[in-house]
């Protein structure tokens, strides 16, 4: 059944098992007691007989069985000196089979001997041995049958099974429906939350406001509160790098039309004889020639086709002085240098234009975070090889990053790491290293400066 399947079906199953249960290990030391008050009572009523022997030693045979019948023994022996004392007798119907003593019985003992007396159907003769009341004597042993005690034993049973079924069941039921007002009913509102939240993840009214009483369900509303926030989030910021991505697409597509027309005219500057033309024009057309590739690369990317790094031996003195030049331009006015520290003959696996890219980006927000203080500064760039990477290190005397962008620093549109920026730099460079099987991390940053690492592993020359 459905029902049985629920957490209020079982837990109402596994509490009416538990309280039968707790019943039956009730059950066992309770019909033991009842079997020694049966016993006891039944030699308090043969002692008062024989009290009546001991007042009137003339008492006729008739009367003699008469409280014997009353007493439902067999025979009453006292001692109350040295000498045994048979009281009351009448003819016993068939040997003895077991005697039993209640003058210092152990708990075990009696929950044995009644077990023993509920499985066995067979009418016996017992013997009960005990004290006497009021301190009428040593010992007081009388014979009786074991048919009436058995029997009153399983009424006696039958009644506390009853009464126990039907305080399990009540019990059940009750915790049946505090289970179900105090967990199902809430866990089913968190459910709903859950099935309402995921039909429309992007709209911030169905994110779950906790109100559960239980800590612990509270808590578990706080953490899905958390994480339907945060996936809102997430999604909104996806829809907004989609409709980047379209619109980006087509303004690299028209761009990329109109770098390749500018191409062409350098072609014709190359062939001027002017000297600083001839300095100049090469610079030039390598960077028309990186924009070019570079809006195809985006237009690529929105067709989730970006091509995979052209890995080759790049020199790094080379293109780092190329990236140095390049911002050198962009520099003006401001009292900004530039160092390097790069061996001629080192070189690093790597696509030229993808790494040209990475440090150009560094180096840029560099340069804007040092000219946006009014101070002079430096910017240095650094490389050598450890082990089985090439570490290049970017180092600038800017005002260090904010706590926003240590935060945010390597996701777009989380604040850039200068003034005005998008944050697309850092995490678009981060993206081009991860694509060498590299990384990007900010190795330091205080109000002296900042250093971003990047680690590029020596991979096998092809063939």
């Amino acid at each position: 059944m459905r029902f049985f399947k629920t957490l209020s079906g079982r837990f109402l199953v596994l509490t009416a098992i538990f309280v039968m249960l707790a019943e039956v290990l009730i059950f066992v030391p309770s019909v033991a007691r009842f079997r020694e008050d049966f016993l006891m009572s039944r030699l308090e009523r043969a002692q008062i007989a024989s009290l009546a022997l001991l007042a009137n030693d003339d008492i006729t045979d008739e009367l003699q069985e008469e409280l014997l019948l009353n007493a439902g023994v067999f025979n009453v022996v006292l001692r109350r000196d040295a000498a045994r004392q048979l009281v009351l007798s009448s003819p016993i119907p068939s040997p003895i089979h077991a005697t039993y003593d209640l003058r210092n019985p152990a708990p075990f003992e009696l929950i044995g001997d009644a077990l023993a007396a509920l499985a066995d159907p067979t009418p016996r003769v017992i013997r009960v041995i005990g004290e006497p009341a009021q301190m009428a004597g040593l010992l007081i042993e009388v014979t009786l049958e074991s048919a009436p005690l058995r029997s009153a034993m399983i009424d006696y049973g039958l009644r506390i099974l009853l009464l126990s079924a039907v305080i399990s069941v009540f019990t059940a039921v009750l915790l049946f429906l505090a289970v179900r007002g105090l967990l199902v009913k809430p866990i089913r509102r968190v459910v709903g939350h859950m099935q309402s939240y995921a039909a429309a993840p992007e709209d911030a009214r169905q994110v779950i406001i906790p109100s559960a009483g239980v800590t612990e369900l509270r808590e578990a509303e706080e953490a899905l509160q958390k994480l339907q926030t945060q996936l809102t989030h997430a999604l909104k910021q996806r829809e907004r790098l989609a409709q980047l991505g379209g619109a980006v697409a087509k303004v690299g597509h028209d761009l990329r039309n109109i770098l390749t027309s500018a191409q062409l005219f350098t072609d014709r500057i190359e062939m001027s004889e002017d000297p600083q033309v001839k300095r100049m024009a090469p610079k030039l057309v390598n960077s028309i020639t990186r924009a070019v590739h570079l809006c195809e690369a985006t237009l690529a990317y929105g067709r989730a086709e970006e091509p995979a790094p052209r890995m080759e031996d790049v020199n790094l003195d080379n293109l780092v002085d190329d990236v140095i030049e390049s911002e050198r331009l962009a520099v003006g006015e401001a009292g900004i240098s530039f160092s390097t520290d790069v061996s001629s003959r080192l070189t690093a696996r790597a696509d030229g234009e993808q790494l040209h890219r990475v440090l150009s980006n560094l180096v840029r927000n560099a340069r804007q975070a040092i000219i946006n203080t009014g101070r002079e500064g430096e910017i240095g760039i650094a490389a050598y090889d450890e082990k089985n990477d090439c570490i290049i290190t970017v180092t600038d005397t800017g005002p260090g990053l904010p706590p926003k962008a240590r935060e945010h620093l390597f996701q777009p549109f989380h604040g850039g790491a200068t003034k005005g920026g998008t944050g697309l730099g850092l995490s678009i460079a981060q993206e081009l290293v991860r694509g060498h099987g590299g990384d990007l991390t900010l190795a330091r940053t205080d109000e002296t400066g900042t250093t971003f690492e990047i680690r590029l592993p020596h991979a096998p020359k092809p063939g």
